[in-house]
């Protein structure tokens, strides 16, 4: 699908931020694990959260999913071993949470993916699971998948690396509780995308796992068990970044619903950084109100523990005044795409000047129209569009892909600019 963005002159409104994708995940596969019956509300049925449902019920998970929640018999630790290759199509956080809950199935399951995926990082993951003595391969003996895992999680004591990818730390955590023996995680290194693991230890404890952190860098889990309950999926600042930097970008007076000012969500860093390029944003009850006359100014800004906002912090920059210097996010060459690679591509086929450095990008503000490419990323074709409501005649390529985490994203921007674009 070919999306062509005309140029708006505002965005005003009240609208619900999306679900939460990182709660959504969560969520899923803890419940999937517990004891008794949860109720996850409010979730988000995007392709990436279906994926990771659909994994669940194929280790033989009762589930029963609705529009505005999702019941979950929980297995109470006794997977069965799927009856087929699971594919979980473009989803990380899918793989890596999977490859460690398969270690609870009796037998061998097979984890694979799109071409995209079976091009993301997993030797750390599974080098950390072989020492908690679980059976792990890839089939193609180069850290990728398809993985191939064998039922048996002894637990005992691992490591990890911290600056490859926090779903390594997530997936191990999440499955823990179940190890035979408790299971001590150590970080080795620097420690990024803190924020998504303090996510993940957040939903743990509301379903009833307790984890000690003696400090930052070390994890301990006893086994436990979850347990059903009720359970609401907060909204999500990932996905809200596009609304609020499509305000930040355009004459605005914009208010976001169903946001958590005390969320744990390392994106909601967003706010800071329109902030600092000109916006004024209010917070209250639960609420995100902002206003501005489109006037941006660059920043310089570390994102080290949030990098996927780096799409939206580079649009923002291609539609500031002056310089933009967005650092520290080298692992975002390890996403969907190699973000800071992709996003220099495309920003520079707009006129933008972007000089591409190892750990982020330095973006001179002066945007145009033009014709882009998606690379299959959801984040980068939202983050284009953004560019193109501000100066229009963006014409994206493989726009589709977009329901990967916002699935309603057009007709939420079409709703809140008066401005109709061409498919």
């Amino acid at each position: 699908m070919e999306l062509e963005v005309n140029r708006a002159e505002s965005i005003r409104g009240e609208v619900n931020a999306p679900p939460s994708k990182s709660f959504t995940h969560r969520g899923f596969l803890i419940a999937s694990l517990a004891e008794g019956f949860s109720k996850i509300k409010y979730p988000l049925y995007s392709e990436d959260t279906i994926a990771t449902l659909d994994g669940c019920l194929a280790f033989g998970v009762d589930i029963e999913a609705e529009s505005s929640e999702c019941l979950i018999k929980g297995s109470g630790n006794n997977l069965k071993t799927p009856d087929d290759v699971l594919d979980v199509k473009n989803s990380g956080t899918t793989l890596r949470f999977l490859s460690s809950a398969a270690s609870l199935a009796p037998e061998y399951t097979i984890l694979t993916g799109d071409d995209s995926l079976r091009t993301r990082p997993m030797q750390e993951l599974m080098e950390s699971l072989e020492r908690l003595g679980v059976t792990i391969k890839s089939s193609r003996n180069n850290g990728k998948a398809p993985i191939i895992v064998k039922g048996g999680l002894e637990g005992g004591n691992t490591f990890i690396k911290g600056d490859v990818s926090s779903q390594f730390i997530s997936s191990i955590l999440i499955t823990a509780p179940y190890a035979d023996n408790p299971v001590d995680l150590e970080i080795k290194g620097k420690f990024i995308s803190k924020p998504y693991v303090d996510i993940t230890l957040d939903v743990m404890k509301e379903f009833g796992v307790d984890v000690e952190t003696s400090n930052i860098n070390h994890f301990h889990v006893e086994p436990q068990k979850y347990k059903g309950k009720e359970y609401a999926v907060e909204g999500d600042y990932s996905s809200a970044s596009y609304l609020i930097a499509a305000a930040a970008s355009l004459n605005s007076d914009l208010t976001l619903k169903n946001l958590n000012l005390d969320s744990k969500q390392g994106d909601k860093f967003i706010l800071d950084i329109v902030e600092q390029m000109g916006s004024e944003v209010q917070l209250k009850d639960g609420q995100v109100h902002i206003q501005g006359q489109g006037e941006l100014h660059g920043i310089k800004v570390n994102l080290e523990n949030t990098p996927d906002l780096l799409p939206t912090v580079a649009a923002l920059g291609a539609n500031a005044q002056g310089t933009t210097h967005i650092y520290g996010v080298e692992h975002a060459r390890l996403k969907e795409t190699d973000r800071i690679h992709t996003c220099a591509l495309e920003l520079s086929k707009l006129g933008v000047s972007v000089k591409e450095n190892d750990d982020g990008l330095t973006i001179e503000g002066g945007a145009r129209g033009g014709v882009v490419e998606s690379h299959h990323d959801h984040r980068l074709v939202m983050a284009l569009y953004l560019i193109g409501l501000k100066v229009g005649g963006v014409k994206i390529e493989n726009a589709s892909v977009y329901d990967v985490s916002f699935p309603n994203f057009i007709k939420v921007m079409e709703k809140l600019t008066g401005v109709e674009n061409e498919e």
